[in-house]
């Protein structure tokens, strides 16, 4: 989008994009070095946080605050307010929808109108928008909107190792309400401070019920639903790993394993034949919800892998274990239905089974994730022909890696929100995870988080072209990272191509010792996804399953990796140009806020950029160790590697996490940063021996 301003011309942009924008090429609006503005938003917005906002903005770009009123006699260059639907704006072509808004610049002032409460909040991020990019003379324009998706959700992991600090959650909220979500769900398992479960919380500095109630009142203002969700069936592996609780676990026998971060995302279903099975589950969703104003809340209820394997297995051969899981979800939803609450869970168990789908509560939300890349509309159509309310839940794509893989993220985004429009979802929640110990920085998934933004706000957006993503990621660039040049994106998407060897395989690789020099055989079993170089379909998934030793189990994971390894220096050469277009970009910032950038946006990625090299080199190294490529075949067109050169790379990697623990704590907890402190460690000691 472009206007005129003194004969030049000045481009903005605008995410998500309106669907009808008109503005005057030749004509400019510049603020008034004295204004004001006016919100009447009602109760929406008691406190005018709205209009700080705009306030905020104004003074970041011109240094100028302006003044804040409410009610109808106060003169104004903006005001904000929601449309009286007994009045003339909703007679004929005025009228304004509920969740649409109007927003219009003209020489005589800004006016921003909503057909209700989140309608004005969309309409003013909009504006915001247009001042951080253009401040002080603004575009003549007029703009009426609303979303294809009325919940835009983002969905993030607080309970893998990293437990993100107050602070930084208040600022990740108000880049969500910038980009219009409404809807915000924080996962917790084990790193919330329940009575009587100190010793399934002790250690992961957990959130507190004044986190909560804090974050809670802050997400209100900024027009955000904060949705409480906690694991109440599966993902219990904390917990069940406790003396007090572990009689409750379908394997309490395991309890005592040495922790692994592959096992706690395999092994974690509670035993619900156990009378407290139930009391435990309850127990849990009362104290939780009491915290939140939302009359939603998600059970989770996902990948019971071990249900009917363990202690309850007799009654899953008289019942059916699809059976069992559809009563136990069916009892926890009536327990929220009773007290006015609005359940939901994640449908991957029940999608598997469809049988399940007939037997839950049609009062349910069901869901729906499904993140491949090419993701079909299989699914999202099964739900929808069951009958069942769903929100289509895609992925930003950042777990288990160093560099968010964003061509995985727009892939199935783009088209999981086309199919949820198609098949009448009533909700688009983003998920962002944090497997095996949330190595990712969650300022990674910005691009993603984006992605999100624009298609749950108009899926067909990214229907209309192939060139979609290439213009989103350009326009990304502009309006978050301030590069002119619009590149920034490109630059991270090229970076996030040269992980040759990813944290996923670093941990498969280190687990499959127990830490006896036996080997894992859960740990081996696992290796059976294709993302990330899983070794499911290959010819490889036969002989890693095989294996009888931790040597033979490594060589063979490395040999089925080995092309991708023996990239390294390729990738570590490219990634090295990537670092340097980054930084550039960085340092050109030219946004209302471009120390923010260089601070808070290069500094994890610099960091994530230099340990996916060492990574590389890690792999490389490790493949030497086992066997499994020579050094003539590690160095190709590297005349040779230096003496010592594993001591080397261990050496780095020590260094590396240092500053990596370092970054890690500006916007979270210590939480459980040393499971990944442990990993990077003990691949140092494997350099060594």
């Amino acid at each position: 989008m472009h206007y005129c301003v003194e004969g030049q011309a000045k481009s903005f942009e605008l995410i998500p994009e309106p669907r009808t924008v008109a503005i005057n090429h030749d004509a400019a609006v510049v603020l008034p070095y004295v204004g004001r503005i006016t919100e009447n938003a009602g109760d929406a917005d008691a406190a005018n946080v709205w209009a700080g906002q705009i306030a905020d903005d104004i003074e970041a770009a011109t240094g100028l605050r302006w003044d804040i009123a409410k009610g109808s006699r106060w003169q104004s260059f903006i005001t904000l307010s929601i449309a009286d639907r007994t009045s003339a704006e909703v007679v004929g072509n005025n009228a304004l929808e509920h969740h649409e808004y109007r927003l219009t610049i003209t020489q005589d002032g800004i006016s921003v109108i909503g057909g209700d409460a989140a309608g004005l909040r969309d309409g003013i991020q909009t504006l915001r928008q247009i001042i951080r990019q253009c401040a002080p003379t603004l575009p003549a324009l007029s703009i009426t909107d609303k979303p294809a998706y009325r919940t835009r959700g983002y969905y993030l992991d607080a309970t893998r190792g990293r437990v993100p600090t107050l602070d930084w959650l208040k600022r990740w909220v108000d880049k969500l309400c910038l980009y219009k979500y409404n809807q915000l769900q924080l996962y917790v398992e084990h790193t919330f401070a329940f009575d009587d479960m100190s010793e399934t919380w002790r250690g992961t500095s957990p959130l507190k019920p004044a986190d909560i109630l804090a974050f809670d009142e802050y997400c209100a203002a900024r027009g955000i639903e904060l949705v409480p969700s906690v694991s109440t069936f599966g993902h219990l592996y904390m917990a069940l790993r406790t003396h007090e609780l572990r009689h409750l676990g379908e394997f309490p026998e395991h309890a005592d394993r040495p922790y692994s971060l592959i096992e706690r995302m395999e092994h974690h279903t509670l035993n619900i034949t156990e009378p407290d099975a139930f009391a435990l589950s309850c127990t849990l969703i009362d104290d939780y919800l009491q915290l939140f104003r939302s009359r939603k809340f998600n059970i989770c209820g996902d990948e019971t892998f071990d249900l009917g394997k363990g202690r309850s297995k007799p009654e899953a051969d008289q019942r059916g274990a699809a059976t069992m899981y559809a009563d136990y979800i069916s009892r926890l939803c009536a327990h929220l239905s009773d007290q006015g609450r609005e359940p939901m869970f994640w449908g991957d168990i029940a999608v598997e089974q469809p049988e399940i789908l007939e037997r839950l509560p049609k009062h349910v939300t069901l869901l729906n994730w499904l993140y491949a890349p090419d993701v079909t509309d299989e699914k999202v159509r099964l739900v929808a022909e069951s009958g069942a309310r769903q929100y289509v839940c895609p992925a930003v794509w950042c777990w288990n890696a160093l560099l968010p893989r964003l061509d995985w993220a727009w892939g199935n985004i783009s088209r999981l929100a086309q199919y949820g429009q198609r098949y009448g979802a009533t909700g688009l929640l983003v998920t962002d995870w944090g497997d095996f110990g949330h190595i990712n920085d969650p300022r990674i998934a910005i691009p993603g988080m984006i992605y999100g933004a624009q298609c749950a706000w108009d899926p067909q957006w990214a229907a209309h072209t192939t060139a979609a993503q290439t213009e989103l990621d350009r326009r990304i660039s502009m309006v978050e990272y301030g590069d002119g040049t619009g590149e920034f994106v490109a630059a991270l998407r090229d970076a996030s191509h040269q992980a040759a060897f990813g944290w996923f395989n670093i941990v498969r690789y280190v687990e499959l010792d127990s830490g006896d020099s036996s080997l894992n055989t859960d740990v081996r079993d696992s290796i059976r996804i294709d993302d990330d170089g899983g070794a499911q379909g290959s010819p490889y998934a036969k002989l890693i399953h095989g294996s009888t030793t931790v040597h033979e189990a490594r060589a063979h994971l490395l040999t089925w990796l080995k092309p991708n390894i023996l990239r390294w220096a390729e990738a570590n050469k490219t990634l090295g140009s990537d670092i340097v277009r980054l930084g550039a970009m960085g340092a050109r910032a030219a946004t209302y806020d471009a120390g923010a950038v260089r601070g808070n946006v290069l500094q994890p990625l610099l960091i994530a950029a230099e340990g996916q090299r060492l990574f590389n080199e890690l792999g490389m190294c490790l493949a030497m160790r086992e066997g499994v490529v020579t050094e003539a075949e590690v160095a190709g067109d590297v005349l040779s590697l230096p003496d010592g050169f594993s001591r080397q790379v261990a050496r780095g990697l020590e260094q590396w996490f240092e500053a990596y623990a370092a970054v890690w704590r500006t916007v979270s907890a210590e939480a459980e940063l040393r499971r990944i402190a442990e990993v990077v460690w003990g691949c140092a000691d494997l350099l060594r021996s």
